[in-house]
C-alpha cells in the first residue's frame, strides 16, 4: 500500500547523463532548431558545420548559473521586503582531452571553418598567439544520453546559440596525464532565437513514459 509520503515518487524519472557529446560551430552557422525527429523522438543528424569536441574528462560538462539578487530592506521588517533578479549568467565548463580542430579552435580563439581554420588532422598545423585575441562568439550544442528501464534512449539537449569564451585553465604537458584544454563559455542571448539557452528532453525512452490514452 502506498502511503501519502510515497505518492509521486518515481525512481524511473531519476536521470543521469551516461554519455555526453559537445559540438561547436562558428556563429555564422545556422542555429539548432529541431534536434529530434518528430515522429519517434530519435536524435536527428548533427547539422553540417558543428564540429565534435570529442573526449572530455570524467567531470563531463558542468552548467553553472550565477544568480545575483538585489534586495530592498525596510525598518519594519527583518527580512527583505522585495527581492529581484539582478543577473543570472549561465556558463558551461568542460575539459577536452583530444587534440583536434575543435579543442584547439575553442581554446585559442580560432575559427572552426573558413579562413584561418585548422586543416584536417594529419596535415601540418600552425597558429600564432594573437596580440589582441578576437574571442569570437560560438554556437555550442550539448547532448546527454540516458536510458529508461527498457534500454530505450532518453536525450537531454542544451543549445547555447551565442556563447563566448570567458575562462580557460592551464594547458599542462606531463607524463602523468593527458593534455587538457579546459574552457568556460558563457551563454548570451541570441537576438534571433531570443534566448541564451534552449533546452530539449526527448527520445524513445522519454516518450515511453507517456500515459495519455
Amino acid at each position: 500500500m502506498t502511503t501519502p509520503l510515497e505518492t509521486g515518487l518515481h525512481t524511473e524519472y531519476i536521470r543521469k547523463q551516461l554519455v555526453q557529446a559537445i559540438f561547436a560551430a562558428d556563429y555564422a552557422t545556422a542555429a539548432i532548431t529541431a534536434p529530434f525527429n518528430p515522429t519517434d523522438g530519435t536524435l536527428a543528424a548533427i547539422p553540417a558545420g558543428y564540429v565534435p569536441v570529442g573526449y572530455t574528462t570524467d567531470d563531463g560538462v558542468t552548467f553553472t548559473s550565477d544568480l545575483s539578487m538585489t534586495d530592498v530592506t525596510s525598518s519594519q521588517a527583518t527580512e527583505p521586503t522585495r527581492s529581484d533578479v539582478e543577473s543570472d549568467v549561465l556558463s558551461a565548463q568542460f575539459a577536452p582531452q583530444e587534440t583536434n580542430a575543435a579543442t584547439i579552435a575553442l581554446y585559442e580563439g580560432l575559427p572552426l571553418s573558413g579562413t584561418g581554420a585548422l586543416p584536417e588532422i594529419g596535415s601540418a598545423w600552425q597558429w600564432d598567439r594573437a596580440t589582441t585575441p578576437a574571442n569570437p562568439y560560438r554556437r555550442l550544442l550539448f547532448i546527454g544520453l540516458d536510458y529508461n528501464d527498457a534500454g530505450q534512449a532518453i536525450y537531454v539537449v542544451k543549445f547555447f546559440p551565442r556563447a563566448r569564451l570567458t575562462g580557460k585553465d592551464d594547458e599542462q604537458w606531463a607524463r602523468s596525464t593527458e593534455t587538457q584544454r579546459p574552457v568556460t563559455f558563457n551563454a548570451y542571448r541570441d537576438s534571433a532565437l531570443n534566448t541564451a539557452c534552449r533546452n530539449w528532453v526527448d527520445g524513445p525512452g522519454w516518450r515511453a513514459f507517456d500515459t495519455t490514452p
